[in-house]
Formats: structure tokens, sequence, C-alpha cells
């Protein structure tokens, strides 16, 4: 099969696509041919060095082609271990794997598989495995937020914000977000209540006003850095600050007064590196709770460009210059 293997860690052009042996599954696992996989900020981290990924699965010891990277998938179900009785041959599927989701064949566990609305199909719904079970996990099971809320979502228009602002319409929550001037608008068009400049205006103002004067229940962060002193300022009394990454700086200061007289709770949390059976529950609550949406037409998943697996340098400078709205695919199978 044909795989991306990253050989060394530096710019795009370390990507390497090259045939590499097709992967095995063990008992529980199932051998999946992908049809597509997507981008993640993730992705240019671990290219770079500073965000490695776990072991390749299905290769023995001694046997993995190297570091594939990608997070996840979508396509079909070719073969299964020998105790798996969910899944069979032909299934459509997605899922976050959290590695060699950029090759032709990947390996995974049959328990964090989810299965592909049939709305949507194997080739768009590598779109939605990462970014909404992410926006999902942060808003709703660790934010706590519920009907009537108001959540503050950063990056509007990335894949995490596309996703957090159709999960809050659908549940009857406001959504105030920042995005650049010009993804506000499509902001707006996705079901965003608000929707703010950073660069030009104050989103604790624009917090603050969309809930007269209250705050917001939960902050989802992508940024970091600066940010934490705001989205304090800009919190509710027992909200929320949920981090699930840093495209900002690594450090922030604040004043702890600020957090104590709110009862506030701030929140770091990631997908990758949650052990099996915590990756097994929200795989299966999501696809419990949310997938059926997108079969309603309640979600769709925010496609910005599409990319052959021969462009993936050209699709992570892409990525790297901050104007896709929503998620960028890489065509596979």
């Amino acid at each position: 099969m044909r795989a991306v293997v990253l050989e060394r860690h530096g710019g795009p052009e370390v990507l390497t696509v090259r045939e590499v042996p097709d992967p095995a599954p063990g008992p529980d696992e199932v051998l999946v041919d992908v049809r597509a996989s997507a981008l993640n900020r993730a992705d240019l981290l671990q290219r770079e060095g500073l965000y490695p990924g776990p072991p390749t699965p299905g290769y023995g010891p001694g046997g993995s082609p190297g570091e594939i990277p990608g997070l996840e998938f979508s396509g079909t179900v070719a073969a299964v271990g020998d105790r798996v009785r969910v899944w069979r041959p032909g299934d459509a599927v997605m899922a976050v794997s959290g590695v060699a989701c950029f090759a032709e064949r990947t390996v995974v566990h049959e328990r964090i598989l989810m299965p592909v609305p049939a709305a949507v199909g194997p080739a768009d719904a590598a779109a939605i495995p990462e970014v909404w079970v992410t926006a999902w996990d942060a808003l709703i099971v660790q934010g706590g937020l519920r009907p009537g809320g108001t959540a503050l979502v950063h990056a509007g228009g990335s894949g995490v914000g596309t996703a957090a602002i159709q999960l809050c319409a659908a549940l009857g929550a406001g959504c105030v977000v920042t995005a650049s001037a010009g993804k506000l608008d499509r902001c707006r068009a996705l079901g965003a209540n608000a929707a703010v400049d950073y660069a030009s205006a104050d989103f604790v103002t624009a917090a603050l006003e969309a809930t007269g004067g209250r705050g917001v229940d939960v902050v989802l962060d992508v940024i970091g850095g600066e940010y934490l002193e705001r989205n304090l300022d800009a919190l509710a009394l027992r909200g929320r600050i949920v981090q699930v990454g840093i495209m900002g700086q690594g450090m922030a200061t604040f004043p702890l007064g600020k957090l104590l007289p709110k009862r506030a709770a701030l929140i770091g949390t990631v997908l990758r590196s949650r052990p099996l059976e915590e990756k097994i529950a929200a795989a299966q609550g999501f696809a419990r709770e949310v997938v059926p949406g997108f079969e309603t037409g309640t979600y769709r998943p925010v496609i910005d460009r599409r990319y052959p697996l021969d462009e993936i340098g050209a699709a992570q400078e892409y990525l790297a210059t901050n104007q896709s709205f929503g998620k960028v695919v890489i065509d596979i199978g």
C-alpha cells in the first residue's frame, strides 16, 4: 500500500509518500481500506517533531515501516480479526484512531469505529471524527453545556469551530464565536448568534452583551496564551473553560483572584493520549448521540478543500495559512 512516512522531521518537504507493507489486524482489530483522511493542527506539530505519534498498529515487533501520521479516516472494512463481532467487510466506517491514517490501509480497534452516516458518505465523512468528537466532548460532556446556556467558541471558522456552532444550535444553546473578518458571515450562517473579529473587536464585551452581562457557561478555546484571562472575564459563575489546543502562546499568566470567586473550572483535554477504554467511551457516545443528526440533516461536515495524497505537503502548507473554513480533506482511496 501507499502511505505517508515521516523519515525525518521538518517542513512539508519531509512528507514522503511511498510503498509500505500492508498492516494486519489483531484479534480485536479491523483492517480498513481508507477512502479519505483530513488534516488537523496536530499533524503539523507531528511533522515538526513536536507531537510524537503512538506506535503504528498492525505490524509485529520490529516490523513497522516507520512513523505514519494522520489522526482520522473514513473508509470501508477490508478484513476483521477473529474476535470482531460488530463489523463485517464492506461496512462503511470512520474513526479518530490518532495514528497511521495517511495511508491506503490502516488498522484500528473495532470498538472505536463509528458508522459512516449514509447521508454523508465515505468520501466526506473523513471531515467528521476528530473535530466533531472534540467539539461534542469539550462542550457537552466536559463543559456541561445545556439548552439555554451560551458558549464562547474561539476560531469559529476552524474544523472544531464549525462543528461547535452546529452543536450549540441543535442543543438550543447560544454561541458566540471569534474568527477573522472574512469568516464571520459564514459562522453566522452556520448558526452562531454573534461573531467577533478577533483582530478588531473585544470578545469579552460581545460575550457579556450576548448574555445580558451574565457571562458564558462554557469557553471552547484552541488559542491559549493571553486568551486565558480574557476567557475568565467572559465566563459566568460556575463556568468552565475547556482548552483543546494551543494555537497561540503555550504559556499563560492570569490572576487566580479571577478564578476563585466565579468558582470556575479550567479543563485541559486531548483525544490522542487517552487510554483505549476512554476512547471507546467517547466514540460510542458520539455515535449514539450525534451521528444520527447527520442522517437527519441537523449536522453537516464543512469541507474547505480537498487534496490527493500525493499533495499532502501542499495541503499542510495551506492549512498553516489559517485561510481554511472547516476541514481540509485528503483523498486516498
